[in-house]
């Protein structure tokens, strides 16, 4: 008998062990993307997404879906082509062109906006650096904030010169650069400086800049005006059904909120931050910098940076949200291991965090949170049904429970439905399970306050507007009620 040599022996068990990893690393592939199927499936059962959702990991894509409907009213569904507006992620594109700028010599960081802006006040454009609006330490109040903005200013068309004058001469909340506060306002001074410094429109720097050398050809400045293929509607949540969200003119975004893309667009965006393309690697690293303390992170160029355990290690990752009316989004990276997760949602807001994290955990191995309905929406539905007395005793039922979630945002909108059709007793009772719930939360006592106010009751509309002034002291319409209210 022929015995066979050591060299086929090995040779042989070699190439064992090659199909065994393979197999095993296709069976643990297939696996993750079965468990994020499964994962997301519910989340739109329960009508918590209804949107585009593309993973990469290692920079392949391993999970690219769509949920729900991009136009409710046609039942068209939406997919991973299905154009969605961004809302904030359109920062980091904005940070970007400024840098690519700054790379040409054409912008300084630590100039003052005035030398690009002659025309804004010079007691503030003198001391606000590029810098300062890159990374929301300008001061500048945020234009999103304004009382009745929504309601009076959103609608309205502006050309970025008229529109600066909403925030210009207003005073600042702080010394530039002193701590971090959100400022749309200053993202849309990067989109006028941009503008200035290049002589082109803020779309054309856009297109001739990014998405043209990334191929990117889904993805550009929203306009209401434009026709636009496989372009998702935008809803909002009105219990457990939806309502056309409310229009807003996209000059108003502008650099700090008005692109629109799909998931398959945005995963190009992001294995193009992984290369020279765009810019020099010294340039690359400026926009992932850590700035400024946010709390749990930094902040950089148009990007948020975190650290979250992982086992005995921790992951860093830079990602961004966006909210805009009918839509929110997240892209979420982790470059360590070239990882990707992005949401993009048309049904309003949503807790696309708790996704985010679940399928990172996915990614990793980790134990993840199932998906839970909503305790608001349940309790919406019993009250509309069958009252408030059966509203409250489903209320005990539904605590119980652990297959229902209470988020604040919730039942807060919940609240405000029935306050809307001058049900202010209920809408009291629902304002009352989230101060029960979020304590230490400042809208929620505000909430409180504006239905007692609604209801008659003076006293207790005071004493709550005071308990939500008192947890966030920035709440100047709260202020305002009060001084109103006691005279």
């Amino acid at each position: 008998m022929k015995t066979k040599s050591i060299h086929s022996i090995v040779k042989s068990i070699t190439l064992s062990i090659v199909v065994l990893l393979i197999t095993t690393n296709v069976s643990i592939g297939q696996n993750k993307t079965s468990q994020i199927d499964k994962l997301m499936i519910q989340f739109a059962e329960y009508n918590q997404f209804n949107g585009s959702v593309l993973v990469a990991e290692q920079g392949k894509i391993i999970y690219k879906k769509g949920f729900g409907m991009a136009n409710i009213e046609w039942n068209i569904p939406n997919n991973p082509d299905t154009k969605h507006r961004l809302g904030s992620i359109s920062k980091q594109f904005t940070a970007l062109l400024i840098i690519q700028l700054v790379e040409q010599g054409k912008l300084k960081l630590d100039a003052p906006i005035s030398l690009y802006l002659p025309d804004y006040p010079k007691t503030t454009g003198d001391i606000i650096t590029v810098h300062h609006l890159l990374t929301h330490t300008s001061g500048i109040p945020n234009y999103t904030s304004f009382p009745n903005f929504f309601k009076e200013v959103s609608r309205n068309p502006f050309t970025p010169e008229v529109f600066v004058k909403q925030f210009s001469d207003l005073p600042l909340q702080f010394k530039p650069g002193e701590k971090f506060a959100y400022s749309n306002s200053g993202y849309f001074l990067l989109g006028h400086i941009i503008e200035k410094v290049s002589g082109k429109s803020f779309e054309k720097n856009l297109h001739e800049s990014i998405f043209t050398p990334l191929k990117m050809n889904n993805t550009g400045y929203d306009s209401s005006s434009v026709i636009l293929k496989n372009r998702a509607s935008g809803y909002e949540k009105k219990g457990n059904g939806y309502e056309n969200a409310p229009y807003i003119d996209m000059s108003i975004p502008y650099a700090a909120g008005s692109l629109y893309s799909t998931v398959e667009d945005l995963y190009l965006w992001d294995q193009a931050l992984y290369n020279n393309q765009l810019l020099s690697s010294k340039s690359m690293e400026l926009l992932f910098g850590s700035y400024i303390s946010t709390g749990k992170g930094s902040y950089g160029y148009g990007w948020n940076t975190n650290e979250v355990p992982n086992g005995n290690d921790k992951l860093r990752i830079i990602e961004h949200g966006g909210g805009i009316n009918g839509f929110n989004t997240v892209i979420s990276r982790i470059p360590s291991d070239k990882n990707l997760v992005i949401l993009l949602n048309n049904t309003g807001s949503t807790n696309l965090g708790e996704m985010n994290k679940a399928i990172r955990n996915i990614l990793y191995d980790l134990p993840f949170d199932a998906p839970k309905m909503s305790l608001a929406n349940a309790l919406l539905n019993e009250i509309k049904e069958k009252g408030l007395t059966s509203g409250l005793e489903k209320l005990k039922e539904l605590k119980k429970s652990d297959k229902y979630s209470i988020k604040e945002s919730e039942i807060n909108d919940a609240g405000y439905q029935f306050l809307q059709i001058d049900k202010v007793t209920e809408a009291i009772e629902f304002f009352k399970i989230n101060i029960e719930n979020f304590p230490k939360s400042g809208n929620a006592y505000d909430s409180l306050g504006e239905a007692y106010l609604k209801s008659g009751n003076k006293i207790l509309a005071i004493e709550n507007y005071k308990k939500s002034v008192e947890l966030d002291p920035k709440n100047e319409n709260g202020k305002k009620i009060i001084e109103e209210i006691s005279k």
